[in-house]
């Protein structure tokens, strides 16, 4: 009979060890792991940095900054949303050099706004060739809560970038839209001859 209390204390304390470690090892992971909170410009940088870092040298030069969201011109340059009423906080990251066609954007939804209508709004409206000489092919559009985040680029830059975004809030996120451009589908007329 000692022998079997033994046993049983020996067993209790094994399984009391594996939840505790299980329970340290957990909340570890969730510290050092990326946080998905992104509600204020310096936890939406934070991102950028984390995605940018995950992703290495595969993305050109890029400078991420706040935006004046009282400004509704650069709030509809940068989004596409005709308004800037339901806008809290915007921040946006774009090549140092602006013949490239790449732009991410994080925008903080304010409480009680309709955020799939923002996101379809900002889908119909962003000009995806808003750069010199060049367009974005792709345009990703999501959200993770309140925050709406948007990329476009060619597909080599943005895709990776918006499944960077989806990992960095654990896939939590909304309705999910995409926009493929159709500049590509032009035809050019034929060259005409020059005139002596």
């Amino acid at each position: 009979m000692k022998k079997q209390t033994i046993i049983a204390i020996v067993i209790a304390v094994i399984v009391v060890l594996a939840i505790i470690i299980g329970v340290v090892v957990g909340n570890s992971k969730k510290t050092k792991g990326e946080s998905s909170t992104i509600e204020t410009a310096s936890q939406m940088k934070a991102m950028f940095k984390s995605i940018y870092n995950k992703l290495g040298d595969e993305l050109p030069d890029l400078e991420t900054a706040k935006i004046d969201v009282s400004d509704a011109v650069a709030v509809k340059d940068y989004t596409g949303l005709q308004s800037n009423e339901n806008v809290e906080t915007l921040v946006v990251s774009e090549p140092s050099m602006s013949s490239q066609a790449y732009s991410a954007v994080a925008v903080k939804v304010k409480s009680g706004a309709n955020v799939e209508k923002m996101k379809q709004e900002m889908l119909d409206n962003i000009d995806m060739a808003k750069w010199i000489c060049v367009s974005a092919s792709n345009l990703y559009i999501t959200n993770s809560g309140n925050t709406i985040f948007m990329v476009m680029s060619d597909e080599d830059w943005a895709k990776p970038v918006y499944e960077a975004f989806k990992e960095y809030v654990n896939n939590n996120i909304g309705k999910e839209l995409e926009k493929v451009s159709d500049e590509e589908d032009i035809e050019l007329p034929p060259e005409m001859p020059a005139v002596m």
